[in-house]
């Protein structure tokens, strides 16, 4: 099947899925149908589908993950002072690392808002329908919301990474509290910890908490670099032997604007 064939396929199939769907056309430019495939994905409920869809599925995510371009960790330069840190503005979605960090909602099942730019809606969009159906599984056996601070972890399914972590961070309404720092550097050490116990070498951290959770960008870079690293001192080798970078890992600080970029290389070149 060509990729427009397995597109028209997936389409028809999410739209036989439901009835109030029947009078919905199959546009024929292929923008029009990337972004009706996108919408029917971000508002399908988690429920399973046949094998012959997610094989389809399967194929046409890896040759649109492929198209958008993938970055291995292996070509990034770590920060000046920081063999293990690494800065990278770009797709989270596209990044090449054995797990990325998804700014989870409480839910913990995706955007539901159909073509949204945030990175939840992304992250399911790219990684397919399964991922959704097992973050419900786990909310279901869990029998409540995520908590804010902490993590769970999944497989990346078609993401170019292995793993996704989901957190949730606080939401900020009034001035900053201390349980508000204490909850965003929950976040990334759970995400560490669970890292680490999946024999992961290198983890991708987006901006937790800075989009519509309304965390200040600063605070926020510095709050995330200063418990990376105080993480990193607890819990990895030292020394000088041959060996003492063995454990380590590798930590990239994902960001998406120019002014975040120039945020988190401040603080890093401050904690030299």
């Amino acid at each position: 099947m060509t990729q427009r064939e397995r597109r028209e396929y997936l389409i028809n199939y999410l739209l036989n899925e439901n009835s109030q769907y029947k009078d919905i056309e199959v546009p024929q430019a292929d923008d029009e149908q990337k972004y009706l495939f996108r919408s029917l994905v971000n508002v399908r409920q988690p429920l399973p589908a046949s094998d012959e869809f997610l094989k389809i599925q399967d194929e046409y995510l890896a040759e649109e993950n492929r198209s958008r371009g993938i970055t291995d960790i292996a070509d990034l330069e770590a920060v000046a002072d920081h063999e293990d840190l690494f800065l990278w503005r770009g797709d989270i979605t596209t990044l090449k690392v054995d797990a990325i960090v998804n700014a989870a909602n409480s839910g913990m099942t995706g955007c539901w808002h159909p073509n949204h730019s945030c990175i939840d809606n992304c992250i399911h969009t790219f990684a397919g329908i399964q991922l959704r159906s097992v973050c419900a599984d786990i909310i279901q056996k869990q029998g409540h919301e995520e908590p804010t601070g902490q993590a769970k972890i999944t497989p990346a399914f078609n993401l170019p990474s292995k793993y996704v972590l989901h957190t949730v961070g606080p939401i900020i309404s009034g001035e900053l509290s201390k349980q508000d720092f204490e909850l965003l550097a929950s976040c990334y050490r759970n995400c560490l910890t669970l890292a680490k116990e999946k024999v992961c070498t290198s983890i991708a951290f987006c901006c937790i908490s800075t989009g519509v959770f309304r965390f200040p960008a600063d605070r926020a870079a510095e709050i995330a670099v200063e418990t990376v690293q105080e993480w990193k001192e607890e819990n990895e080798m030292s020394g000088s032997s041959p060996n003492m970078t063995q454990g380590k890992m590798k930590v990239v600080f994902n960001v998406f604007s120019e002014k975040d970029e120039m945020i988190y290389r401040r603080v890093l070149n401050e904690r030299n």
